[in-house]
């Protein structure tokens, strides 16, 4: 999931599953707290946090499910208030249907 080049980390894409391999909800929402969950998981394994992202690519089947005040409150929750440069793309489906959202990160390490 992790390739560190230098002090640079690139982050591959995290989906709405938890450690056991299961979808944790239907909704945009919960996915997207997995999501975040998840990629604070893979940041920590490197002594990294948040605030050393740099860079996100967001892939959602629902541009305006992701951009609801719910859901939005979760991103702002982990980002905190510099976020960092995020792509968000909508695509038809992820690698399998249930998946609403997948992030992936470049972190820099201090």
């Amino acid at each position: 999931h992790i390739v560190k080049v230098g002090k640079t980390l690139y982050i591959a894409g995290q989906t709405g599953v938890n450690a056991e391999g299961k979808v944790v909800g239907p909704g945009m929402k919960e996915q997207l707290e997995q999501v975040f969950s998840n990629l604070l998981t893979a940041l920590k394994s490197q002594g990294a946090d948040f605030s050393n992202v740099t860079k996100t690519t967001t892939y959602v089947t629902s541009v305006p499910e992701f951009r609801a005040p719910e859901v939005a409150a979760v991103r702002a929750r982990y980002v905190g208030a510099n976020p960092p440069a995020n792509t968000l793309v909508q695509i038809q489906s992820l690698a399998r249907p249930e998946y609403k959202v997948e992030i992936e990160a470049i972190a820099v390490l201090p």
